[in-house]
């Protein structure tokens, strides 16, 4: 179900479907809360999930410039807030998951539980930054070009043949995203700090996704972030890219709620 509530004087967007104890949904860069569709129909047979357009995307409005990662995990605060819920788990897939790690420091004691769904808790390098400042003049020059291969990117190469229908429903939701949602989310990724320091002093589970044939992150990265979590669980999907939740549903939802489960106990 569809709701909205309000952040800085402005509209929010979010769907909260299901009963029970909470799991939050944070899509990644060009996504909504729509992104989650097959994760959401599975989960809310168990959970209470509540899944959030961050800042710039979805239904939620623009907040700025640029949309730092703890003005989106402040955002997150106010809907779960407008809700009256107390404790979560928060499932953030790629820049989500920077704004999981920016709400487990803004706001620790609200957490059960951290999945960093292709995410990574080190700050872009150097090189990475040219790329979001280059990603800024391509999205002003041509935003459908832009975001079209920004789409394709996200999956594994040798998938793209396979899953059409998934890459057509992923660029479906970015191409609603607005220039300057766009814009905010690349400033706001360029600028954020790194919080691996967080993966060795969180007392609660965590668990990671890595993708072996991702793109954006390198799976070496991430499998070594992981042996610094306290309570680590890991899914490595040694077929998929950017997008697993898409990629392998049924192998990733399974992973969530053995996750979760843990979480909760």
């Amino acid at each position: 179900m569809l709701k909205k509530t309000v952040f800085k004087n402005d509209t929010v967007c979010f769907s909260d479907t299901g009963k029970g104890r909470v799991v939050v949904l944070l899509h990644g860069f060009l996504g909504a809360h729509q992104i989650w569709e097959k994760t959401i129909i599975n989960l809310s047979k168990s959970y209470r999930v509540i899944a959030i357009d961050l800042p710039g995307h979805g239904g939620t409005a623009n907040f700025g410039y640029a949309h730092s990662m703890e003005l989106m995990a402040k955002c997150v605060k106010a809907v779960l807030d407008s809700l009256r819920l107390k404790k979560y788990v928060i499932i953030g897939h790629s820049m989500g998951g920077y704004v999981a790690l920016a709400f487990a420091d803004l706001f620790p004691d609200h957490l059960k539980g951290i999945c960093l769904f292709h995410s990574t808790a080190y700050a872009d390098s150097l090189e990475k930054k040219r790329d979001r400042l280059r990603a800024i003049e391509l999205v002003k020059a041509s935003k459908s070009v832009y975001t079209k291969t920004t789409i394709q990117n996200l999956f594994a190469s040798k998938n793209l043949k396979y899953l059409k229908d998934e890459i057509a429903f992923a660029y479906q939701i970015a191409k609603q995203t607005n220039q300057r949602g766009i814009i905010a989310a690349l400033h706001g990724m360029r600028d954020r700090p790194a919080r691996d320091l967080l993966l060795g002093w969180l007392q609660y589970p965590m668990m990671m996704v890595i993708g072996e044939l991702d793109n954006v992150l390198p799976y070496q990265q991430l499998l070594s972030q992981a042996e610094m979590i306290r309570d680590k669980s890991v899914l490595y999907l040694e077929h998929d890219g950017h997008f697993g939740f898409l990629e392998s549903p049924r192998q990733s939802n399974k992973a969530l709620r053995q996750f979760l489960r843990k979480c909760f106990r």
